[in-house]
């Protein structure tokens, strides 16, 4: 029989704790579960009520009463070492500015902290408080190094707050917590040994020092793909544009603007790696005549514009045995027409897959968070998946592409 796997929950004192109690019985149903409190949140929710959920003892103090440190020497055992190790993944919820801060700068100065210090797990933390403290500068500075990091931070939802505002700064629901906690207990290792290059996000030209056209991609299914393959034990590389979503998930990335940086960094990368996803919204058209200073605004100008040479077509020219899946944004139109323009995108790229998808509509594709596809193979079988969470749509494609 398989060993339960542990999950330690760190619980603050953000007013939201009391539901990490319903996420525990969520939890307890797959894994082990071990309840770390800090002192705040004890005072809000007893800990024998979390000792009662877990159905293991809750930890608080650093040193308690009993503390003998000549048993510690003689066992060689402390608490919160031994609770960081035992940890397959480690959550924190709700978790607090201040937890956010001690974490970001290392400080360790009760049970909680010294046990994130210490443990080797996948960290996943959720975020809940005022929308004015989630917005401030040090928040907003303490997140980005905990991402730096390596730690899963999943953004508070938006809504009523219990304070009386409303705005983002809400615990998520119980449900989709525990998927983000089970997802990471269940990371295979089905691409293990895979290396896989995403590209994500839209590309901007410029037009003098200041301007550019650019397109609307979010660059949120890329994000999307490149986290599902690391689910699934992949060494991904994350190439995304400077304005497009960021991964959660510790993932390398290399940051591109134009097209042009984008060729040069595939072109230097490429040959490293198995698997191409171009799903990044590369211009099809360059601008002659560029201004190296800022256009006077008062004058007419013309821009002219040039079909630049496809970055998908060049591919394989550089590297044939990469297995590459390419991306088409279409307007409107069947799915016949859909799946035709997918075939002629096939031969024309000399590529292994095209996902296609329509972006007329406003509740997919571009800034939306769900979307609908269908993708072709090169030995043409075909697959839709219809209309869900990006998240879905990543992981259903990257089972159909690798046979999972």
């Amino acid at each position: 029989m398989k060993k339960k796997q542990t999950v330690v929950v760190g619980v603050t004192s953000g007013i939201a704790a009391y539901k990490i109690l319903d996420l525990i019985t969520l939890l307890k149903k797959d894994a082990n579960v071990v309840v770390v409190m800090t002192k705040s949140a004890s005072r809000m929710i007893s800990k024998e009520e979390f000792e009662e959920a877990s159905g293991n003892k809750v930890y608080i103090d650093l040193f308690e009463e009993n503390f003998d440190y000549k048993k510690v020497l003689e066992s060689r055992q402390v608490d919160h070492i031994r609770i960081a190790d035992m940890a397959d993944v480690v959550v924190v919820a709700p978790a607090t500015a201040n937890i956010l801060g001690k974490m970001s700068y290392g400080i360790a100065d009760d049970f909680l902290t010294t046990m994130l210090l210490a443990t080797q797990a996948q960290i996943v933390i959720f975020p809940s408080m005022n929308v004015h403290m989630w917005q401030h500068p040090a928040v907003v500075e303490n997140i980005a190094q905990l991402k730096k990091q390596g730690i899963v931070v999943v953004d508070p939802a938006k809504g009523a707050l219990a304070c009386g505002y409303e705005g983002k700064g809400r615990l998520p629901e119980v449900q989709e917590m525990h998927k983000e906690i089970t997802q990471l207990l269940n990371k295979k290792t089905f691409l293990q040994g895979k290396k896989i290059i995403v590209t994500s996000g839209g590309t901007n030209e410029y037009i003098d020092g200041v301007r550019f056209i650019g397109n609307r991609s979010s660059g949120k299914m890329g994000v999307a793909i490149a986290e599902a393959c690391f689910l699934q034990g992949a060494d991904v590389l994350l190439i995304r544009s400077k304005t497009s979503v960021s991964s959660r998930y510790d993932i390398g990335q290399i940051v591109f603007e134009t097209a042009d940086e984008l060729l040069h960094i595939l072109k230097k990368e490429i040959k490293k790696y198995d698997v191409l996803f171009q799903a990044a919204a590369v211009s099809d058209f360059s601008i002659d005549d560029k201004h190296s200073k800022k256009i006077d605004s008062k004058k007419n100008i013309i821009l002219k514009l040039s079909p630049r040479e496809k970055i998908i077509t060049q591919i394989k020219t550089w590297y044939p045995k990469i297995m590459l899946i390419a991306f088409k944004a279409v307007w409107g139109g069947s799915e016949k027409k859909r799946i035709k323009e997918a075939m002629e995108k096939l031969q024309e790229s000399n590529v292994d897959a095209v996902v296609v998808n329509d972006v007329s509509k406003k509740d997919r594709g571009f800034w939306s968070d769900e979307n609908e596809v269908i993708i072709v193979k090169k030995d043409t079988t075909k697959k839709k998946i219809s209309l869900r969470s990006k998240r879905e749509v990543a992981e259903e494609l990257v089972s159909f592409l690798f046979s999972l």
